[in-house]
């Protein structure tokens, strides 16, 4: 519990690290006059805001580094999928009643790209 806590509080921290540095470039954009308001009034968690603005308009494409980071591990992630999981699913797949394999696990299996 306490390893998770602490790996927990370091993703926080970094994460608000980001944040902080959003917050500060906001705050000298404010105060030189240089406001740019917000693509929507929408808030992107809404489902019907796609409906009524263009989402990706209003966010920078560098707004946060887990991003890039997500997309630089996406290819290993796959590698991963295609080596690891999916021949672990075929294998117990065959063996069912030894395994556990239910019949949600084949559903989920079969709805895979």
């Amino acid at each position: 519990m306490r390893t998770t806590a602490l790996a927990v509080g370091i993703l926080f921290l970094a994460t608000a690290v980001g944040c902080a540095g959003n917050h500060q470039q906001q705050a000298s954009d404010d105060a030189d006059g240089g406001y740019t308001a917000p693509a929507s009034i929408y808030s992107v968690m809404d489902p019907t805001s796609l409906v009524y603005t263009d989402v990706a308009a209003g966010a920078s494409p560098s707004d946060n580094p887990w991003r890039w980071t997500g997309f630089l591990l996406h290819p290993l992630g796959v590698a991963i999928d295609y080596g690891v999981n999916r021949p672990i699913y075929k294998l117990t797949s065959q063996m069912p009643y030894l395994f556990g394999y239910t019949s949600e696990d084949s559903m989920l299996d079969s709805q895979r790209r």
